[in-house]
């Protein structure tokens, strides 16, 4: 099968993006596949030429900082003329299927998929309103609140020309430390404890710069920390991150030795079912359908009671990622990920 692998991109993970599109090239020569790589953010998207069975693709290593905001404007003028005309949209119109390897901002937030649907093009993972409903973490938390799954109390905040804290988010922090997070965001991007008001404002300066920059304030969560994948109507097994630092943040995720993730998580039977059931659960609530993948991240609180903290509609696939660890507790290798997920994606045509 001829199958361009979308990579890169414009968003904060960019770097994560790039590891996870080599990797899944890698994957997909091994299975015999014809593979065309494209950044559509690259100054030269399009290729020399195809990868065949047997060549190599470099390894790309992650750095330890996203994109400035100055570089993802570029970035995504770039994209956007890469996707809608040119050589890079023929390209993605004469693929038999284009795998999304693209993490956060447009690659997840269903932006990309809407434009590949209007140009007839076959995609791997869940479709635009499914992605855009996860992407926005205030929304999404709405939806699984709704659906009856546990979720921490959350406040949405725009710092930007709001004068004083609200009291609400206020009233958070006296009560205990709180996170804060962009409310669309990927790879734990700018995630941070705070346990003071002072410290929210300093915070909030860095944020205020973006006139649209919204922020989620929720309870700091002292418990165990979880994530369960769904691959169609497969739920695998439960990971358990071992943390050395409060948050799993964006360094944490990807420097490798930063974090220690068991899996299957060490863990009483009962309590990996509750995990899995609630996160095939919020895969549902959320509109995933059966030819999607996703990963439902948990935090517990000081009782052992997990919440879930958002779900993820095109998880990290690099070599340290979480699905290919949950998919190695499976019992599949990561070749064997690769083609389930394009299998999925091409059950129907």
């Amino acid at each position: 099968m001829r199958i361009v692998v979308l990579y890169g991109g414009e968003s904060p993970e960019r770097d994560v993006s790039s590891a996870s599109g080599t990797s899944v090239a890698r994957a997909l020569l091994d299975r015999g596949h014809e593979v065309v790589l494209v950044d559509p953010a690259a100054e030269t998207p399009v290729p020399a030429r195809s990868l065949q069975p047997g060549d190599a693709v470099d390894t790309f290593v992650v750095g330890e900082e996203p994109p400035s905001l100055s570089d993802r404007q570029r970035l995504r003028r770039r994209m956007h003329a890469a996707l809608t005309g040119g050589p890079v949209l023929e390209m993605l119109r004469g693929a038999e299927l284009v795998f999304l390897a693209l993490h956060g901002g447009w690659g997840e937030d269903g932006y990309v998929q809407e434009l590949l649907r209007k140009a007839g093009v076959r995609f791997t993972g869940a479709a635009g309103a499914a992605c855009a409903g996860a992407w926005h973490k205030g929304r999404a938390q709405a939806a699984l609140d709704a659906a009856g799954l546990p979720v921490a109390e959350r406040v949405l905040w725009r710092p930007a020309g709001a004068g004083e804290v609200p009291e609400d988010v206020r009233r958070l922090v006296a009560a205990g430390p709180v996170v804060t997070k962009p409310v669309a965001d990927g790879s734990s991007v700018s995630v941070h404890r705070v346990d003071s008001l002072s410290q929210l404002d300093r915070i909030a300066a860095e944020v205020s710069a973006d006139d649209e920059a919204e922020l989620l304030v929720e309870p700091f969560l002292p418990g165990r920390e979880f994530a369960v994948a769904v691959v169609g109507d497969r739920v695998l097994p439960v990971i358990e991150i071992e943390l050395t630092t409060p948050l799993f943040d964006y360094a944490a995720k990807y420097q490798p030795g930063a974090v220690n993730e068991v899996c299957p998580a060490r863990v009483p039977a009962d309590f990996a079912s509750r995990l899995q059931e609630l996160a095939l659960r919020a895969h549902d609530a959320l509109g995933f359908g059966g030819n999607a993948y996703s990963r439902t991240d948990f935090r517990c609180d000081a009782a052992g009671e997990p919440m879930c903290l958002e779900v993820n509609a095109l998880p990290g696939l690099t070599a340290t990622s979480l699905l290919p660890l949950a998919a190695a507790g499976a019992g599949w290798t990561y070749p064997d990920l690769i083609q389930r997920i394009v299998d999925l994606a091409v059950e129907d045509i």
